[in-house]
Parts: structure tokens; sequence; C-alpha cells
């Protein structure tokens, strides 16, 4: 038996004013696949305490450096990370502060305990 289901229409008229428009949800949705893998989540939370070359998070994630490489490139494509040369080095960062803050809002969660 189904049960009924009331709706406001005063609280869908107003959540659907404010919501993001359909391509910002499908680039918000697309950021959070990009950091759903871990390696790609740890290479991000280690930017996020330094700024790093491939070799330092090669020897850091233990993987090779093309494989560092392969993730660098995702991210960035979805400018999650950005890259400066310093001489023959290409040293990675976080693109933002607003990345900064999403890692630390998501590790506040995750360790948030009630």
């Amino acid at each position: 038996m189904e049960s009924k289901c009331c709706v406001n229409q005063e609280n869908v008229d107003i959540v659907r004013e404010e919501l993001y428009a359909d391509n910002e949800i499908a680039e918000i949705a697309d950021i959070f696949k990009s950091l759903g893998d871990p390696t790609r989540m740890r290479i991000v939370a280690a930017l996020g305490i330094r700024e790093l070359c491939v070799g330092d998070l090669s020897a850091l994630m233990e993987i090779s450096q093309s494989g560092v490489s392969h993730q660098l490139r995702l991210l960035k494509q979805k400018r999650i990370v950005k890259s400066r040369r310093e001489g023959k080095l290409i040293m990675y960062s976080l693109d933002d502060q607003h990345v900064v803050d999403l890692i630390k809002i998501t590790a506040n969660h995750v360790r948030h305990e009630e």
C-alpha cells in the first residue's frame, strides 16, 4: 500500500530557486568523483600540507612517478591542483584555498563522533 505524501509547494519553490543549476551540479559531482579515488585523495591531502614535486609524491605514495603524473594530470584538469616550474622541477600545490577548505571540512566530518 502506497502512503500519501504531502507537498509543501512553498518549500519546493524556495529550494528550486536556490538550487544549483544542473551544469553546476554535474561539475560538483565530477570534482567529488575525482577526489573519490584513494590515491588522488592522498595526493591532495599531501599537497594540502606542502608543495611537492612528482618525485616527492612518488616516494610518499609508494607508486611510480608515471602513476603519480597520471593522477596529477587528472587533478589538474579539474583545477584541484596547479603546477609551477622551479628550474628543472615542476612543483605541485593545491589550486586554491577552496580546495584546502573542502578537504579540512571533509576531514572534520570524518573525525566527528557523536
